[in-house]
């Protein structure tokens, strides 16, 4: 929503909105950051519901029972979806759409970055902050371009992706999420219809079962079937590189997901004319995503990592990728939601059971709740049950306050503390929380040495 409040704004439009957050007191940087931009951010009470408001845009996460929206129906104010205003915005122009169960976010990154460095000044936005383009005045999630190219990130999570009409549509992948295997197809196969040319994941066997296609698609991966494809692929560190029809390409960001991440961006921006030189060259110089395994320090040799992972596909590149970096995984998952969580019960309990080795050890805390009507019939809880029923050490600590003081207590030289989670943005917080609780410990310990050596 902040990312298409800014492009408004930008047109001239006067925009005001209100957020939970903001009534909670959270994020106070994001709002501070939306009013800098001429952007009113107002409690969530319908006060913001007066004379000379035309339209109230809304996510489908907002109920009818929201004051605002209450409010809105009171007055004969229309209430918009956000993903059909954003239609009317793009579908015009020539559009670049990123879809997928996985990866949509940072392709979407990828493929804007990589435009703005070749000059074609694109307008981007999406559903996280690029890193690049991060400021102490700007969000980092949208760039204003001046030219007729729109990148955005379409969600299939509430089925608005079929109303984008590409130019250029883009599919990752497809895993369960969200929606049933069957339900997902049907989406991705309506949007794969409405877009002129297509590319698409030739190692996702459910993407291949999509028929309907523009006869201008192209697929990529590792595989030999794909038309761009990577060869020579080294995953190292907080780094990789591989090669794309022999030219060589470089990324400062970790894990296998990534190049397939970045091959994504490469094939969409090429059926665009960019040059595969030309987009080697700006990828070495993206920075990424936030909340994608951001390391968020190391002290006394532990590392701390944020990552947004919150499906079992995202949770199992996560953990894959920082065991290039550790001796030992100490993990802490926080499910976001009750539906999804129920949902996914089954395949949570599979990859962490499949990845996390018998030294790691997983901490969870009750299931987080961002308001609205829920069935709160499943908790973490259930989870960890499962999980140590089958050898995995899995800790159940409702309060995530809590967590803290116990991965102090048992991270030592060569772990990673890895926290994962979405939709919860004080969960960045948390990694700080945790960082100064271990530079704490690591003072304390420094103070304990120096006196011993002072009595000896």
């Amino acid at each position: 929503m902040s990312a298409l409040a800014q492009v408004l704004r930008a047109r001239g439009h006067r925009v005001s909105g209100s957020d939970r957050n903001l009534d909670r007191g959270l994020n106070q940087t994001l709002f501070r950051k939306l009013s800098q931009l001429d952007i009113r951010c107002l409690p969530q009470d319908g006060s913001g519901l007066k004379e000379g408001v035309d339209i109230a845009v809304v996510s489908t996460a907002v109920e009818e029972t929201n004051p605002d929206i209450k409010m809105a129906r009171e007055r004969g104010v229309p209430v918009v979806n956000r993903a059909v205003l954003l239609s009317v915005l793009f579908n015009d122009l020539q559009g670049v759409a990123v879809a997928g169960t996985n990866g949509k976010t940072t392709v979407t990154g990828m493929v804007g970055w990589i435009l703005d460095r070749a000059g074609l000044d694109p307008t981007i936005i999406v559903g996280g902050t690029i890193k690049n383009y991060s400021s102490s005045s700007h969000l980092g999630n949208v760039r204003i371009g001046r030219s007729d190219i729109m990148v955005i990130e379409a969600d299939e999570s509430d089925g608005s992706l079929i109303y984008y009409r590409p130019e250029l549509g883009v599919i990752t992948n497809i895993t369960k999420d969200h929606k049933p295997m069957e339900e997902l197809l049907m989406l991705f196969s309506t949007f794969a219809e409405g877009s002129s040319k297509l590319v698409i994941g030739a190692d996702c066997p459910v993407a291949k079962s999509i028929r309907s296609i523009p006869k201008e698609t192209i697929t990529f991966g590792v595989s030999e079937r794909a038309l761009f494809r990577a060869t020579d692929v080294i995953c190292k560190g907080w780094s990789s590189s591989f090669k794309v029809n022999g030219v060589d390409f470089e990324l400062n960001l970790p894990g296998r997901h990534n190049v397939m991440n970045a091959l994504a961006a490469i094939s969409s921006v090429h059926l665009l004319s960019v040059p595969l030189e030309v987009s080697a060259n700006a990828l070495k110089d993206f920075k990424g995503m936030s909340r994608r395994l951001d390391l968020v320090c190391e002290i006394d040799g532990i590392k701390v990592i944020d990552d947004f992972a919150h499906n079992p596909q995202k949770i199992k590149a996560a953990i894959d990728s920082v065991r290039l970096v550790s001796r030992r995984i100490l993990a802490v998952y926080q499910p976001h939601g009750y539906s999804p969580t129920r949902f996914l019960r089954e395949e949570f309990i599979q990859v962490f059971s499949e990845e996390l080795s018998e030294d790691d050890v997983l901490y969870m805390p009750e299931i987080f709740y961002a308001g609205g009507t829920v069935n709160r019939d499943i908790s973490s809880l259930d989870i960890v049950e499962s999980l140590t029923a089958r050898g995995i050490k899995a800790h159940f600590i409702p309060d995530r306050r809590e967590i803290i003081g116990h991965v102090c207590a048992e991270a030592r030289l060569g772990d990673a503390v890895l926290v994962m989670g979405a939709r919860d943005d004080t969960l960045t917080d948390f990694c700080q929380e945790i960082a100064a609780s271990l530079a704490g410990r690591k003072a304390e310990k420094g103070l304990i040495v120096e006196g011993g050596v002072g009595r000896g």
